[in-house]
């Protein structure tokens, strides 16, 4: 059987990363290489992979922030293996996850390049399951993947090594969608193939949604001029600006959010979710946000991202 790379990022989560690894090592499928990333962190974590004391983790460091695409990039380049998975420091395995995958991804044909897995988004303060997202996309999915980002996460992923050997590893000038711009890459020279069952825990916390919406606004432009031919789809841009402009409120700042806003109606005029969070912007942020966690509780069953 083959031997798989996991590559765990991380920064100032130790408190989180311990359930990660841990998630790793109680995989029912135990040929592998673990190599943790610490991107600069000022915490403990260190100390909190020492104390594993599991040969098969490889500790690795940066001593300034360069950001998760870059720890991910040290972690490739340092792999050894033919298959490469990611974990993300706040997220934890299932532990037929690994297993699963690899059998799925030999059985393939060549052209096959990952394997990608359902998972269930959770509250990390209750522990409540909050959504399952079963995926049902695979083969060719390109055209697919210029509409949304239906792989999802790098938590998900399972790669065959020579895919990166092929289009390059993930873009560190992207200060956001890293991963989904990894995938649309992929997916012009390979397929994809996915497992329906929820294999990991997605979870949603207060550190979960970045704060860096200059970033993330100036990362929608990047992708704007990388994706211009052919074109990703302007529902993509417009929940992008959606999400961007809610946090723009949440964080006090209502006439960003609100610009955010506009741009999503200029994208997409249908979008009514653009429409509503503009017209609860007009309360003002400590309303917005009042409102905003009254909606969350109301139709937290049907949450399908992170989104705020």
């Amino acid at each position: 059987m083959p031997q798989v790379s996991v590559i765990i990022p991380t920064h100032n989560r130790s408190d989180f990363l311990r359930s990660a690894i841990a998630s790793v090592l109680n995989q029912t499928y135990e040929d592998f290489e673990i190599i943790v990333v610490d991107d600069a962190s000022t915490d403990n974590t260190a100390e909190v992979v020492a104390a594993f004391k599991d040969e098969r983790i490889k500790f690795m460091r940066h001593e300034t922030n360069k950001g998760g695409s870059a720890a991910r990039n040290t972690g490739i380049r340092a792999s050894k293996y033919d298959y490469i998975a990611f974990l993300d420091d706040d997220d934890d395995w299932l532990p037929e996850k690994l297993r699963k995958q690899i059998e799925v991804l030999r059985s393939s044909p060549p052209e096959v390049g990952g394997v990608y897995t359902g998972y269930m988004i959770l509250d990390r303060a209750s522990m409540r399951v909050i959504r399952r997202y079963c995926p049902v996309k695979k083969g060719n999915l390109f055209h697919d993947l210029l509409v949304t980002n239906c792989v999802g996460s790098t938590s998900s992923m399972l790669l065959k090594r020579e895919c990166l050997e092929k289009v390059g590893l993930f873009d560190e000038s992207l200060p956001c969608s890293q991963d989904y711009d990894l995938w649309i890459r992929i997916a012009k020279e390979f397929w994809f193939e996915c497992i329906q069952e929820p294999l990991f825990n997605y979870y949603i916390h207060q550190h979960t949604i970045s704060t860096d919406l200059e970033g993330q606004t100036r990362g929608l432009e990047i992708m704007a001029r990388k994706y211009s031919k052919p074109p990703l789809s302007r529902n993509f841009y417009t929940n992008q600006y959606l999400d961007i402009g809610v946090m723009y409120c949440l964080a006090g700042d209502v006439h960003k959010g609100r610009r955010a806003f506009f741009k999503a109606i200029k994208l997409f005029p249908l979008q009514l979710r653009a429409y509503f969070n503009l017209g609860l912007s007009i309360f003002g942020s400590g309303k917005f946000r009042q409102l905003k966690e009254a909606e969350r509780k109301a139709f937290a069953s049907f949450a399908p991202t992170k989104r705020a």
